[in-house]
């Protein structure tokens, strides 16, 4: 279930993106947990439990891009291996635009696309330990 987050507005923002990666996954890249972009200017949060959609209805026009886990567009929640503890890197951008940019697109196409546009940024990092 994906978590509930919450940011400031962000001044010059027209869209908001999000990216939750974890970069102690065993793999030479972050493992990709979510996608989300074009979250209209007006949000300043995403709900609890958002649907494994490529569009999301609310909020109006956010869209979903491929996660690593399952391969489908929406949250793929921690699954570490039994080891040390992981940390899960949740970043939100504010843009200058919405993005052009079609959904079920992976992390390099969504960082690719906003390049250039990114106004404001933030980052909260959370734990996780396999049991």
């Amino acid at each position: 279930m994906s978590p509930p987050i919450r940011w400031s507005a962000a001044p010059g923002a027209a869209a908001y993106a999000v990216i939750v990666e974890d970069p102690d996954a065993p793999s030479p890249r972050p493992f990709v947990h979510w996608l989300v972009w074009n979250i209209p200017a007006g949000a300043t949060a995403l709900a609890e439990g958002l649907p494994q959609a490529p569009k999301l209805t609310s909020p109006t026009g956010a869209i979903q891009g491929r996660n690593e886990g399952d391969g489908a567009s929406g949250y793929w929640g921690p699954h570490p291996p039994p080891g040390p503890v992981h940390h899960y890197h949740l970043q939100v951008f504010a843009l200058d635009a919405p993005l052009a940019l079609g959904a079920g697109a992976e992390r390099d196409a969504l960082v690719a696309a906003m390049r250039g546009h990114v106004v404001a940024d933030g980052e909260a990092v959370g734990t996780f330990k396999a049991p």
